[in-house]
């Protein structure tokens, strides 16, 4: 069987993408800093027939993050599919004029600072077998400035940048980077393009098909037409 670890894992898109990649024969691996909210979810996927197992971390803690994926591989072997969503950052939004280093900071180790960890814990296995696959899910903000967003969007496309050269470097070699930035709120239940389910599915379509690179989701949203 195959290994999903999904980090900064959560009852929207997290557990959507384990039912997702679950249905599909995989495993699932959980990392997230709520261990109450972790054992909920993997009781829900195990009830479905999925394997999963839960791992409570911090994903900002470089420590914590290999010591969560060395227990993951110690039980399932070799991690296949890596997905991050961005840890939530506890900073409010702040306008350009207004970003402080104090409100900059937290969404920068919010999102790059776990991006790193997670992708420097997992990422000498896949180079070793010549496969895998890195999945980055973020917001709109990582592809066009927000005026309302200035200091979570620097911290933003600062990931998409170290996404871009991930993919760059690692894409000749037979790992699939994948980013997708979304323009949209999530609403669970609607069976629509802003449903977590319907999200996971593109995501296994992305995974599937080999779907490198970047794009926004929907396709061709913008600022302006983001889905409510």
């Amino acid at each position: 069987m195959k290994t999903m670890l999904i980090a900064g894992a959560g009852k929207g898109l997290g557990l959507s993408l384990a039912k997702a990649f679950g249905k599909e024969g995989f495993q699932i691996a959980l990392i997230a800093r709520n261990e109450e909210k972790l054992q909920s979810m993997v009781k829900e996927l195990q009830d479905q027939g999925i394997e999963a197992s839960y791992y409570p971390a911090d994903l900002t803690k470089k420590e914590a993050v290999e010591n969560a994926v060395a227990d993951i591989k110690e039980k399932y072997g070799s991690i296949d599919v890596m997905e991050l969503s961005p840890v939530p950052t506890t900073a409010p939004p702040a306008t350009a004029v207004n970003v402080t280093v104090e409100n900059a900071t937290a969404p920068f180790e919010g999102f790059v600072i776990s991006a790193i960890n997670v992708v420097n814990s997992v990422l000498p296995d896949m180079q070793e077998r010549g496969g895998g696959a890195l999945l980055f899910t973020t917001g709109l903000s990582a592809l066009y400035p927000m005026s309302m967003l200035g200091n979570i969007g620097i911290a933003m496309a600062g990931l998409r940048s170290y996404i871009a050269n991930l993919h760059t470097e690692l894409s000749p070699k037979g790992i699939l980077v994948a980013h997708r930035s979304l323009g949209l709120m999530m609403k669970a239940g609607t069976g629509g393009v802003n449903d977590p389910d319907t999200i996971a599915e593109m995501w296994y379509q992305v995974y599937s098909e080999k779907l490198d690179g970047e794009q926004e989701y929907p396709k061709g949203v913008t600022p302006k037409t983001m889905v409510f």
